[in-house]
């Protein structure tokens, strides 16, 4: 682990539309195309709108935990610069393993959607049957698209980070484009009677309304992704703040809008009917096919952005752990020319890229199992911003939040909550298969990180982060 001429340094160079489309396209992928519809099957239309708006809440105040620490200590690795600052070693790594967990499972969510939507736009091209897992029929073709989807953003990361921004520019704009012609003609066309029921009374109201809320924060991860490209942000550290908290009250926006739109074209029979609800409301309002054949491009494009947004959070935060000796060194190589971490990236390619071959079911497994993974590490991040409070009151922080140690509390409290849906006597509890997973993420962590502590020595992540604290080259003498 020896570098002294700075060849580990990242290069700044994302400015404000790059970082607002980078965060918002994250969080705006495929799944709000996919799982709409049952959202509002589950909730009912009012309550699938609830449990966003109040888990939006809820994401709302980790926000501005995440803002005031992001423009406080602007290193990549986000929550482990934090969570280290305030927490120390071991807490460090778990809250950002937790978080990397939630970066793959979205990168992996993202290789079984892009077969998916392929499929609605070229039925029945599967071919191939390979086995059937839970009921559904895997297949080669389908398989095979998911891969060639996963290896070509892996290599858009690896060529640079200027490429993956020019792409996610791009594509967030055709995102907003359509949502606001689905929105605003569904405002105008739509009818409010085909939004009862309000509530789904069948599992409770509540039960109901748990039911969508579990899967929250795996829909909002991706403000996240901001504090982990920290270091190749080009703006003022205040500005990082205020640009990752508009990215979250967008992302609100948005979910609950598109559940209002689409619950005002397709009544209870319809959503029944529906594979892809959204692009088939999209099809109601304009009453012609080519309307929902947009809706899934515009899927498409959430698919690249955050496919893509995840690639860079999910590469920075491992190769932010292996600086710091809590992972192997090989996974904090960045490549001469292109000044990526190109062993993170290509771990995570391998990674997402095994996904496929356990067919459509794996969506919903990585969306509870990398949801449990990401607000385990909101909780760390918020305990560590209080902690911080009351430690370092002196600590400057260009984006300081009003009554942050009532607002703090909030996000701690909230955050565990959120956990504590995940968890065995919960209506919303993990199923066997995702604790598995969750399970699996975890031993591998374990593994790497203390074989790394053996190799490299407990010191060497002190060093190491109290030279990035405080401003130094983190790498320089090694």
């Amino acid at each position: 682990m020896t570098d002294s001429t700075g060849e580990n340094k990242l290069a700044r160079v994302l400015a404000r539309k790059d970082v607002l489309a980078l965060a918002f396209g994250a969080m705006i992928g495929w799944g709000w195309i996919v799982l709409t519809g049952s959202w509002i099957q589950s909730a009912g239309s009012l309550g699938a709108i609830t449990a966003f708006v109040f888990g939006g809440i809820a994401i709302v105040l980790v926000g501005l935990t995440y803002a005031e620490l992001a423009s406080a200590m602007p290193q990549v690795g986000g929550e482990h610069v934090y969570s280290y600052r305030a927490l120390g070693h071991f807490a460090s790594f778990i809250c950002t393993w937790t978080i990397v967990l939630g970066y793959v499972s979205v990168v992996s969510f993202e290789a079984v959607a892009l077969p998916t939507v392929v499929e609605q736009l070229f039925p029945n091209y599967a071919v191939g049957h390979l086995w059937t897992i839970a009921g559904w029929d895997v297949t080669a073709s389908w398989v095979a698209v998911g891969v060639v989807g996963s290896l070509t953003m892996m290599v858009i990361n690896y060529i640079g980070i200027r490429t993956a921004a020019l792409v996610q520019k791009v594509v967030t704009l055709l995102i907003l484009a359509v949502g606001v012609m689905f929105i605003t003609g569904a405002l105008f066309t739509g009818d409010s009677a085909t939004m009862e029921p309000l509530f789904n009374v069948e599992n409770g109201v509540i039960g109901g309304i748990m039911t969508v809320l579990i899967m929250v924060p795996f829909m909002f991860v991706g403000f996240d992704v901001i504090p982990q490209a920290a270091e190749e942000i080009n703006l003022p550290f205040r500005e990082i703040g205020r640009v990752l908290m508009a990215s979250v009250i967008l992302a609100v926006f948005w979910y609950a809008l598109i559940i209002l739109g689409t619950s005002l074209m397709l009544n209870p029979q319809a959503l029944a009917d529906s594979t892809l609800a959204v692009p088939d409301a999209m099809q109601a309002v304009f009453a012609a096919p080519w309307a929902g054949n947009l809706m899934v491009l515009a899927g498409i494009a959430g698919i690249i952005t955050s496919w893509n947004a995840f690639y860079i959070g999910g590469s920075r935060a491992i190769f932010a752990l292996a600086h710091a000796g809590m992972l192997p060194a090989f996974l904090g190589k960045l490549h001469p020319r292109y000044r990526t971490p190109t062993n993170a990236i290509l771990m995570i390619g391998i990674l997402s890229s095994i996904a496929p071959f356990f067919g459509r079911p794996t969506m919903v497994w990585l969306v509870d199992a990398g949801g449990l993974g990401i607000v385990v590490a909101y909780f760390f991040v918020a305990l560590s911003f209080v902690v911080l409070r009351y430690r370092e009151p002196k600590l400057e922080r260009p984006f300081k939040v009003s009554q942050g140690k009532l607002v703090g509390g909030l996000a701690v409290v909230l955050s565990l909550g959120m956990v504590m849906l995940y968890l065995p006597g919960s209506p919303s509890a993990l199923l066997p298969v995702e604790w598995v997973v969750f399970g699996a993420w975890m031993i591998l962590g374990l593994v790497m990180y203390f074989w790394s502590r053996a190799r490299y020595g407990s010191d060497y992540a002190a060093k190491v982060m109290q030279r990035e604290l405080a401003g130094e080259d983190p790498y320089a003498g090694r």
